[in-house]
């Protein structure tokens, strides 16, 4: 059985009083959980806004930092990264699920992990998987119909999910997306819920968000394992990720095992799907909002693909296509916060920060803040033109994270999302239904809370 690593508590003896940055009073039960459940995101930005680049939260037990200077960012994530692990809240909420895989693994071990998973996504490999990414895409649009209302964001869920399981692990989950889908729902919800709770109950007591949480777990275990296993039993070898896991050795020619390929494959499985899909949907979403910029959008995609359907050779002249998706990224980034704990006192914005303190990053926030981006509510994708992006500050833009552990797959991201956006944009646009209400749910990723109901308009008359 996969073992979480643990990081040091911190006990409120630690900090000096005189010491401590500013943030809002806390409770004297929950500290200030109840006031950041009752809207995350909100709670976040008026920190930021009313405490300056370090403020202190009290979430329970657990005293946190709220990071919300790029300079700060760079010396968590890069200059002194050898003093921070991944948050402990993250590693307690997710390793049920995900063992001890990428996303919450620190030390040797996720050095190793990393060595091992990195040849899957270099430039050459990432390459290959262009046509099954657009092929997907040309699949699902099959079925679309002009003057069809459709939850858009179901479709990038369905859509991301067959192209990583595709790609990634050479399956068709076509006949479990459903199943599937629904444990990962369950999953997003259940982590949430289980690191904002303030009176937990014995795990032998039984409840209904256990019996959902034990359902999910099962359901994801099984079924990258039953791959696992019939990949194992064939001796295949398919060039994908799965194979480079059950193929790679470490320096002492150690291999995987089956539970920690399970870890990894599940941990990118997850991310590789959640996030792309609710990048996607941002994006149609900002585009029906901003005309002007979605006709440029459709006059580049015209001009490139010349009605093709798009490939690998036409993502460098796409160059407008990827400013929207960077542009949606800044306003709704998926991974919308991650969290740091430090393993020694780190000094940060001018605070002596103890051992134990976890660091909290927003890049919703950050993403957000007019030091950096001005204008920050308005949706500009020439800002990401070449002589723009040189003057945003290195660390004030995270959609991936950074450093060392920037994530693994950003650029297999980057590449389904315009090969996504270019073919549905080439036959459709997108126009928000008007009973539908916008509103993001911050959980592990960031989503739209009632879906995204979008009519499908042609853009040509054959369509």
């Amino acid at each position: 059985m996969t073992t979480t690593p643990s990081a040091p508590r911190l006990s409120h003896s630690a900090f000096d009083p005189e010491r401590l940055p500013p943030g809002k009073p806390a409770a004297f039960i929950g500290g200030n959980l109840l006031h950041y459940r009752r809207d995350p995101l909100g709670f976040m930005l008026e920190n930021a806004r009313e405490y300056g680049d370090v403020v202190r939260i009290l979430f329970g037990k657990w005293y946190g930092f709220q990071i919300n200077h790029p300079d700060d960012v760079q010396q968590i994530l890069v200059k002194q990264a050898h003093k921070v692990h991944k948050s402990i809240i993250y590693k307690t909420t997710l390793s049920e699920y995900l063992g001890n895989g990428l996303l919450i693994s620190d030390g040797d071990y996720w050095r190793r992990q990393r060595k091992l998973a990195q040849p899957a996504f270099h430039t050459q490999r990432i390459a290959a998987y262009a046509q099954v990414m657009s092929d997907y895409s040309a699949r699902m649009l099959e079925s679309w119909r002009a003057g069809q209302v459709r939850n858009v964001a179901d479709d990038m869920m369905k859509l991301t999910l067959y192209i990583v399981a595709k790609t990634l692990f050479d399956a068709d989950v076509s006949q479990d997306s459903g199943r599937v889908g629904e444990a990962l729902e369950v999953l997003l919800h259940s982590v949430i819920e289980s690191s904002q709770i303030l009176i937990r109950l014995p795990e032998w007591i039984p409840t209904p968000s256990r019996t959902r949480k034990r359902w999910s777990i099962e359901t994801l275990h099984d079924f990258t394992m039953k791959i696992i296993r019939e990949r194992r039993a064939s001796g295949k070898d398919s060039g994908d990720l799965l194979s480079m896991f059950l193929h790679a050795q470490d320096d002492e020619g150690q291999g995987m095992s089956d539970e920690q390929v399970r870890d990894e494959a599940l941990t990118i499985f997850l991310a590789g799907h959640e996030t792309t899909a609710n990048a996607m949907t941002w994006t149609f979403y900002l585009l029906s909002q901003h005309p002007d910029a979605e006709a440029r959008l459709h006059e580049e995609i015209d001009r490139v693909l010349a009605g093709r359907q798009p490939a690998l050779d036409d993502l460098p002249h796409l160059v407008y296509t990827e400013q929207v998706l960077k542009e949606s990224m800044r306003l709704y980034p998926p991974a919308w916060s991650f969290g740091r704990q430090a393993v020694e006192d780190i000094e940060l914005g001018g605070y002596t920060l103890p051992r134990g303190s976890v660091l909290i990053v927003i890049p919703y926030v950050i993403h957000r803040d007019a030091r950096w981006f001005s204008d920050p509510l308005r949706f500009d994708p020439d800002r990401w033109s070449a002589e723009r992006e040189a003057s945003i500050p290195k660390h004030a833009y995270l959609p991936f994270g950074g450093g060392p552990r920037i994530c693994i797959g950003n650029s297999f991201a980057m590449m389904e999302a315009k090969l996504i956006l270019a073919s549905v944009a080439q036959r459709y646009r997108l126009q928000l239904d008007p009973s539908q209400k916008v509103e993001p749910e911050p959980l592990v990723t960031l989503r739209p809370r009632y879906g995204m109901h979008m009519q499908v308009l042609s853009r040509h008359r054959d369509a």
